[in-house]
């Protein structure tokens, strides 16, 4: 059975370009967690649509309703082990390096400033709202995430096979250690 991929690390640290890049070189399925996330949001009332809606009050209303509600995150996370254990995938998820046994695990990892210029970029937002955006989105994840799973989000980086800091890295240079390493690993 061929192994699946999984992407994660903090808000806006480039998880989908690098998740996109794999996926395309290794002829996988890419799925973003956060995308699914985002289908239940719309079954739940919300209009998730963009992809810099997390970013928004409505997206970060939603965040909070996790927060109290745990169930959407549970079934998020049971169908992308689900999807993860057929193989062959590229997943972009906050939690699922730490639920899941087998696959490729990357951990992307980037200074707040520098994910802070990538989200102003990105979503065409000023440098204060990024700033506090990512925190807010970072910090909301880590409590719910130690919450539900018991895992430090950010702190412990045990379960990977690659940590790589983008800070200084272009995309593609991102894209091609990764490569490297999954090259190695599959």
């Amino acid at each position: 059975m061929t192994k699946s991929i999984v992407i994660s690390g903090p808000p806006a640290v480039g998880k989908t370009t690098v998740a996109k890049g794999l996926a395309e070189e290794f002829k996988f399925q890419y799925l973003s967690g956060g995308d699914v996330l985002k289908e239940m949001a719309n079954e739940h009332g919300f209009d998730s649509k963009g992809d810099d809606w997390w970013d928004t009050k409505d997206g970060m209303k939603f965040l909070s309703q996790r927060e109290e509600n745990s169930e959407f995150d549970k079934k998020l996370d049971e169908k992308l082990m689900t999807l993860f254990n057929q193989g062959g995938m590229v997943i972009t998820s906050y939690t699922l390096p730490w639920l899941v046994k087998n696959g490729i695990k990357i951990w992307l990892e980037g200074s707040h400033e520098s994910s802070t210029k990538r989200m102003q970029t990105r979503d065409n937002m000023s440098p204060e709202n990024a700033y506090e955006i990512t925190k807010e989105r970072f910090d909301k994840n880590r409590a719910l995430y130690k919450k539900l799973y018991h895992f430090d989000f950010g702190e412990d980086k045990s379960v990977f096979d690659l940590i790589i800091n983008t800070d200084h890295l272009t995309a593609q240079q991102v894209i091609d250690v990764a490569k490297e390493t999954v090259r190695k690993l599959l």
